[in-house]
Parts: C-alpha cells; sequence; structure tokens
C-alpha cells in the first residue's frame, strides 16, 4: 500500500468513525440529553463531518438551551450578535448573554458589558456596563480588563483617565490580548494624561504588530516615515506598511502607493503606486481614490484622462475626502468653461 492509499484509508476510516458519533449524539438528543444536543449544534455550527449549517446550529443549542445548557445559551447570544443563522437580533442576543451571564458566564458577563457600553439592544448605561465587565474579570476575563481599559481612555462613564487604562490594558495585555498591546502602544505615542514616552509605545506596537496586529504595523510604519522616537527610515516604513497591505488592509495599501507615488525612500515608481492606490480604491478608500484622480488628470503612469480622475474624485469625496471635493470641483468649473 503506497503512503498515498493508506492516507485515503485513514481518511475513510475517520469519516465512518464521524458518522457514527454523530448518530450516537442524535439517538442521544432525541432523547433529551442536553449535551448531546450541544454536541450536535458545534458540529453543524462548525461543520465537523458535515455542511456547515447555522440554522441547524441554533435548533440544537435552542433544545439545549431549554434544559439550561450554559454554553449553549451564551452561543445563542453571540450568533444572534453576529447575525449568524438568522438576521442580527441584539434583543435577541441580550436575553441569551442574561441567561448565561447568571448562571456566572464570565464572557457572557464582557458581552453584557459591551452591550451597555455601546447601546446596543439597551440604552447605554456606563455603570451597567463597568458592573459586568467588574463581574468577568474577577473570572480573569482579558476581554473585560480591556473593556475596562477602554473606559477609562474614552470617558465612559468615569473621568478620562490615561494611567487607569494603562493599569488595565496591561493586566489584559498579560492575559496575552492583542488589542490590549495596540493601545498601549497608542496611548504612550499620544502621551495626554500619561508621559509620552515613544520607547514605550515602539515596544507594545511591536508586540502587536508581531501577532498581525494592522494597526500597529501602520503605526510602526509612521514613526519611521516621520522619524518619531526613531531614526527615519523610508525602507523600515514601507516594510511595516506592506505588512499590512499584503494582507488587503486599505489604509496599509494606501500608504505603500503613497510612498511610491512619491518617491519616498526609492524612484518615483507610478504604475506600483496605480497598483497599491486601486486594491484600496476597491474597498473604498477615500484617499487611494483622491490619489487615483490626481494621477489620471495629470497623467502620471497613465495617459491624461479627465473623466477618469473625475470618477474617481466624485467617488472619493462621496466617501468624504476634502482634497478630491476640491478638485473635483475645479476639474468641473474648468471643463464648463471649455
Amino acid at each position: 500500500m503506497t503512503k498515498l492509499e493508506e492516507l485515503l484509508k485513514q481518511q475513510i476510516e475517520i469519516s465512518a468513525a464521524i458518522q457514527i458519533e454523530i448518530k450516537k449524539s442524535q439517538e442521544a438528543a432525541a432523547k433529551g440529553d442536553s449535551e448531546s444536543q450541544f454536541s450536535l449544534a458545534q458540529i453543524h455550527h462548525h461543520g465537523r463531518g458535515v455542511k456547515q449549517d447555522y440554522a441547524e446550529a441554533i435548533k440544537f443549542y435552542k433544545l439545549a438551551a431549554e434544559k439550561g445548557h450554559t454554553d449553549a445559551e451564551f452561543i445563542l447570544g453571540d450568533m444572534a450578535a453576529k447575525g449568524q443563522g438568522a438576521a442580527q437580533n441584539f434583543k435577541e442576543a441580550l436575553r441569551y448573554f442574561q441567561l448565561a451571564a447568571a448562571k456566572d458566564h464570565g464572557q457572557a458577563q464582557y458581552m453584557l458589558g459591551v452591550m451597555f457600553d455601546g447601546g446596543m439592544g439597551v440604552k447605554e448605561d456606563f455603570k451597567e456596563a463597568m458592573h459586568w465587565y467588574t463581574l468577568a474579570i474577577k473570572k480573569n476575563n482579558a476581554d473585560a480588563m480591556f473593556g475596562l481599559g477602554s473606559m477609562y481612555e474614552n470617558h465612559h462613564g468615569v473621568e478620562q483617565d490615561d494611567i487607569e487604562a494603562v493599569r488595565w490594558y496591561k493586566l489584559a495585555a498579560h492575559h496575552e490580548h492583542l488589542e490590549a498591546d495596540y493601545r498601549l502602544g497608542c496611548v504612550y505615542s499620544r502621551g495626554k494624561g500619561i508621559k509620552k514616552d515613544l520607547s514605550e509605545a515602539m515596544h507594545w506596537f511591536s508586540l502587536a504588530s508581531a501577532k498581525g496586529h494592522f494597526g500597529a504595523q501602520i503605526s510602526i510604519g509612521l514613526m519611521y516615515q516621520v522619524g518619531d522616537g526613531v531614526e527615519q527610515s523610508h525602507e523600515e516604513a514601507m516594510k511595516h506598511y506592506k505588512m499590512a497591505a499584503s494582507r488587503g488592509h486599505a489604509e496599509a495599501e494606501y500608504r505603500v502607493g503613497f510612498m511610491y507615488q512619491n518617491g519616498l525612500g526609492r524612484e518615483r515608481d507610478y504604475p506600483q503606486a496605480l497598483h497599491w492606490y486601486s486594491l484600496a480604491a476597491a474597498q473604498e478608500d477615500a484617499h487611494s481614490q483622491s490619489a487615483l484622480g490626481f494621477m489620471h488628470e495629470h497623467g502620471q503612469g497613465v495617459n491624461e484622462d479627465e473623466a477618469k480622475a473625475l470618477m474617481y474624485y466624485r467617488k472619493a469625496a462621496k466617501n468624504g475626502d476634502e482634497n478630491a471635493i476640491r478638485n473635483r470641483d475645479m476639474l468641473e468649473l474648468r471643463q464648463e468653461k471649455k
């Protein structure tokens, strides 16, 4: 038997074993066993051995939730909040999160904090948000630590306090919370209610960047581009912008295009600029649409084409780019005078 034949045989055996377990779970679920109902819901939710089917998952989650299955209640809340398997429904999400939170489910308590913090399905209530975050924190919930830090940073029901924000962000970061790493970089680079420390900012941005955080990669790129806390290096700026741009982040694509268009750290390269701007413009990035308008108006890497320039300016203007609004108006006025 060849290696390929052996692997195919193993795959068939695994598939057969999965089907046997699914059948056993179905039989137990039909008898009202909540764990089997939850297990079937998970199988359909994640497409394990069957085609992914949110509606079928919800059916079995609800059967388990009716018997008080806490994780099923939480997941039903999460699916309702995300609009998985049915239209997004924050009131339904709230109901299920409350059921799970009442049984001390930490992530459900955190999600209630989020909902009250953002007024999702309920009236915005920062005191209630803090209550739920605090309960979740007692279970070492890093998301809740981050949420509380965000309340202090953004003046949600408490005085704006970067020192408190940093304290909670660092606790979350200690629990490997990616967004906390990034926000720590932002707080230290801003230096509003805490001493500005660009070295510390770079430390936290670098941790987040290494884990693939787009915002951190762009922030490091900006620091190198302007020489903020580091020696100016357009090469390093481009390297970090491309980290995010290579994975389709629109702002990063725009910044790579800008570097090529303006010859920062390299020769001007209009074809490359057009390439990266076009990728970002397809995601409705207003700055890139405006830049494409300028390049078509002035023949940078393409033939001068006022019709295309106007098209891009109008798209960018619709998306709020002020330069595009001005350039659109000037170009339209010039055409009227012809």
